[in-house]
């Protein structure tokens, strides 16, 4: 279950970021969900009335409103950056979210964009798996993580209608889908095979994701209407 959810400078729905929040605090029944805002995610606190527990960044792109807000905050640990560093303001927070004990993460407003702000968030979920800790990247749209050896997705609490998989920098050997619309039986899945494991469905009531070796990235997603 989500722990921690860091928001992050980057293009955010807001309608949905604050009812995907909202859901994740009434699953965990009373168990603190920490808040993390990365820089100008503090905005997205500022505009929708919740109070990050930690702010971090270097704050040198908040507008006035946001600096004005940034000093109202009384309750809220502020961490600030120096300008001119080696990490991302996301990497950093991530970073104090793991200090914090944080071990299923969250993070949005880190898709859409620059292109290359999102690849090096797209990189925040191996750096996340080498801490030993599960990261995810989460849009109106989208859902992506990396998946272990075993997974399994509910149909009824999927995000979106469809499911996809890539094989994330090395090959993924016995890969087995159960459960899906089109299964697979110890297929070799390879980085350059970017077509075939796209655009899967849930077909009973829960699915299986079973490989031998390798690193697998799951992305669910759903189209917009």
């Amino acid at each position: 279950m989500i722990d921690t959810v860091i928001v992050s400078g980057g293009m955010i729905q807001k309608d949905f970021a604050l009812d995907f929040i909202k859901k994740i605090e009434k699953e965990k029944k009373g168990e603190k969900l920490l808040l993390l805002a990365a820089d100008r995610g503090l905005d997205f606190f500022r505009e929708t009335g919740l109070t990050p527990d930690i702010a971090d960044g270097d704050f040198d792109s908040l507008s006035k409103e946001g600096k004005a807000y940034l000093e109202s905050l009384s309750g809220t640990e502020i961490v600030k950056l120096n300008p001119e560093k080696d990490d991302t303001d996301t990497q950093s927070t991530l970073d104090l979210a793991i200090e914090k004990g944080a071990k299923n993460i969250l993070i949005l407003g880190a898709t859409g964009g620059r292109l290359d702000h999102f690849i090096g968030n797209m990189g925040l979920l191996q750096y996340g798996r080498k801490k030993g800790v599960h990261v995810i990247l989460a849009d109106a749209q989208n859902y992506i993580c990396f998946v272990e050896n075993g997974h399994i997705i509910r149909k009824d609490t999927q995000f979106g209608k469809y499911v996809s998989f890539f094989a994330a920098g090395e090959t993924v050997e016995g890969l087995t889908l159960k459960g899906f619309k089109y299964p697979l039986d110890h297929y070799c899945l390879t980085p350059d095979n970017c077509g075939f494991t796209v655009s899967n469905e849930i077909q009973e009531k829960q699915a299986q994701v079973l490989y031998e070796k390798g690193c697998l990235l799951m992305i669910m997603s759903r189209d917009l209407k």
